[in-house]
């Protein structure tokens, strides 16, 4: 009987080993999780570089979109710089074609200022 339990006791005490190296393995997982979580510092850094990271892809996307925005304003802003000038040549060019069709506001205009230079003439001489 000694020798059925020397036989069977071995498998026992090699199972009992086994779950003794688990529960080590275990319990050595364990203590690494608790002193992750409390060890702050490390904690806060990762937090930081999250943060920073995750800040510094919003301001690159942020850029991308502001220089995207920029290069539409300014051709926007070119168009209508040379629509502006189009349109200021065509009424300048209106202006001096009503002045050559009709010359007699001018001729008006020269009248007055005849008169004008006539007034201060005589006003001049009557002194």
């Amino acid at each position: 009987m000694s020798e059925n339990d020397a036989t069977t006791g071995k498998p026992d005490l090699v199972a009992l080993r086994a779950e003794i190296q688990q529960t080590r393995a275990d319990l050595g997982e364990t203590v690494q999780a608790l002193a992750a979580k409390a060890d702050v510092k490390a904690r806060a850094r990762e937090q930081v570089t999250q943060t920073r990271q995750r800040l510094l892809e919003q301001a690159a996307f942020a850029t991308g979109r502001l220089r995207e925005a920029a290069g539409h304003a300014t051709a926007n802003v070119k168009d209508a710089a040379g629509q502006t000038v189009v349109a200021s040549e065509d009424a300048a060019h209106d202006v001096a074609v009503r002045v050559r069709n009709n010359q007699l506001p001018v001729l008006l205009i020269a009248a007055g200022l005849a008169a004008v230079a006539g007034v201060i003439l005589i006003v001049r001489g009557r002194r």
